[in-house]
């Protein structure tokens, strides 16, 4: 179901595009959810495949690759914490300096689901072309980045 907003053609067209592509991302998000294990976030997910695929990181650099804020991210990485798969550790010249890096478990965890994640995320957006795929990255792309 579209906008029922009785305005210009032109907003007409952006709040319509906008609610399908919500739609769109919050169905693909739950059923790529599903795939997690049910203690897991997509966001303690997003934490655990950043440090996996970059490496240890600053947990504001963590913040901003995962769009989230300081305090949100926060939370996540202390739920992490406690499962045993990441540690963070202090730089001792600045304590504020605050380094996220996955456990030897966070790391077997992390290898273990991400292929299962992955092939479901493939299988998700199998509804797409491969040019599909491409434009509709391209166009996300320049959404995001409007500023």
């Amino acid at each position: 179901m579209g906008t029922r907003h009785c305005g210009p053609p032109e907003e007409i067209n952006a709040l319509n595009c906008f609610i399908k592509l919500q739609r769109a991302a919050e169905s693909v998000a739950t059923r790529v959810h599903a795939v997690l294990p049910e203690s897991l976030t997509i966001t303690q997910f997003g934490v655990l495949e950043a440090l996996h695929h970059i490496g240890p990181l600053c947990q504001s650099e963590l913040a901003e690759k995962l769009l989230r804020s300081g305090g949100n991210l926060t939370l996540v990485v202390d739920n992490l914490e406690k499962a045993g798969l990441v540690l963070r550790e202090r730089d001792p010249a600045d304590r504020r300096y605050v380094v996220v890096r996955l456990t030897d478990k966070g790391q077997a965890f992390i290898t273990a689901l991400f292929p299962k994640v992955a092939a479901n995320i493939t299988q998700e957006m199998s509804a797409l072309s491969g040019t599909e795929l491409s434009d509709l990255s391209r166009l996300c792309k320049k959404i995001g980045l409007r500023s």
